[in-house]
């Protein structure tokens, strides 16, 4: 078994890679301005993605840079002076997908950690094994995967093969990400990083001789979404996915909220700690799940790592996310002697509200809003204004980066 086991938040810009190191995360990966798959993101220039690794570095962790597109000839041209960039920022390792790819970080970072991305659909040893004398470190396992099979690639690859593996975030309908559905419906490519998520709009059915009479394909009367698959979430299995040899438990979400990253690796770092101090005797504590219902999600599924999914793991009712709380503020400050903390507002809050307040390594506590004081302390009854700074006595110390949420009103 790994005695060291990772785990890999997302970063879609500087502010999330900065909270995903603070709540936990033991390595991040990000996307430049290009080579990536996620062009909506808020990708990183060049002196963000320095700064970010340089802030990561500075705590001993990792960063992790996507070329993993699938390039056409012109997508080239830049790719070389792109990579001596990014070595001359020291990033950790760059995330590929093609094999022309590869050799040319190889020509112009030789020294460069390259991993494979699950666009490159890895799904056996004899594969992985492949890749890893082209100089491949890691292996980013394809999601149609079982742990058995995952421990099987384990057993039967050098053991300095990394194994890295989704265990939260969106499901994709398509062949580990490799779909056309979105060019073909709205000219955005999801293989170079502009997918529009056409799996997940509603469709219905049309015989080729009644062109103008359109059939739902229906469990209700509202219709279904027949690619709308649920999300993952394996926080509660845990233990079989680091004993299938898994290095690398990784976390979806680039396009997420600065809360989703810091919730989500806060209940994993819980989940992963507690498991490897406590092999023996642990057992898994349901509020770690309840944390995770509390951020943007669709309904779960362990995907395909017990077995292949059915219809119970897909969603035919309604492409839309479960919010049952609203991330109200970020702690700037604190003082201790009048235990007054100051916050960035970020979702409107009133005197009277119930809160709940949490940060890394913390407990999370609830309490009543009694008062609250704008900037210049002046006794305010809401915060409404996005980013409005506020001030507020809270029931427990607090830290910097520690976050208030509250339950949404029905």
């Amino acid at each position: 078994m790994n005695n060291k086991v990772e785990l890999l938040a997302p970063a879609g810009n500087l502010d999330k890679l900065k909270m995903a190191i603070i709540y936990g995360a033991d390595a991040v990966y990000l996307g430049g301005q290009i080579f990536g798959l996620r062009a909506q993101a808020k990708n990183f220039s060049i002196d963000q993605m320095k700064e970010g690794v340089e802030f990561a570095h500075k705590r001993d962790k990792k960063v992790y840079v996507t070329l993993n597109i699938i390039p056409h000839n012109e997508d080239l041209a830049c790719l070389p002076e792109y990579v001596k960039q990014l070595d001359e920022i020291n990033v950790d390792a760059v995330i590929v997908s093609d094999p022309g790819v590869i050799e040319i970080v190889k020509e112009n970072a030789p020294d460069m950690e390259i991993h494979l991305s699950t666009q490159a659909n890895a799904t056996n040893y004899a594969a992985a094994s492949f890749w890893y004398k082209q100089g491949v470190k890691r292996i980013v396992v394809a999601r149609e995967l079982s742990l058995e099979e995952i421990q099987y690639i384990n057993e039967n690859t050098p053991k300095e093969l990394e194994i890295e593996a989704f265990i939260h975030g969106a499901m994709c309908i398509s062949y580990s990400g490799r779909c056309l559905l979105s060019n073909y419906m709205t000219n955005r490519d999801a293989n170079k990083g502009e997918c529009a998520q056409a799996c997940r709009w509603k469709y219905n059915l049309v015989e080729e001789q009644r062109p103008n009479e359109y059939y739902p394909i229906y469990e209700d009367e509202r219709g279904t979404y027949i690619f709308n698959s649920k999300d993952l979430c394996m926080i509660n299995s845990i233990p079989d996915m680091i004993k299938s040899g898994i290095t690398s438990l990784k976390i979806e979400g680039r396009m997420k909220s600065v809360y989703y990253v810091a919730a989500v690796v806060r209940a994993y770092r819980m989940v992963i700690d507690n498991y490897m101090k406590n092999q023996d005797s642990y057992k898994f504590n349901s509020e770690w799940f309840d944390e995770l219902k509390k951020v943007s999600h669709r309904d779960f599924t362990k995907g395909f790592y017990y077995g292949k999914p059915t219809g119970e793991d897909q969603l035919y009712t309604s492409s839309s996310y479960i919010r049952n709380y609203d991330f109200v503020g970020l702690i700037l400050d604190y003082d201790e002697e009048t235990k007054i903390a100051t916050v960035e507002q970020r979702n409107r809050v009133l005197v009277g509200d119930g809160v709940e307040i949490f940060g890394p390594n913390k407990e999370m506590f609830t309490q009543k809003i009694e008062k609250l004081w704008d900037k210049n302390d002046k006794e305010i009854e809401s915060a409404p204004h996005a980013q409005q700074i506020y001030k507020l006595k809270v029931a427990r110390p607090v830290s910097k980066y520690d976050i208030i949420r509250k339950p949404r009103e029905e």
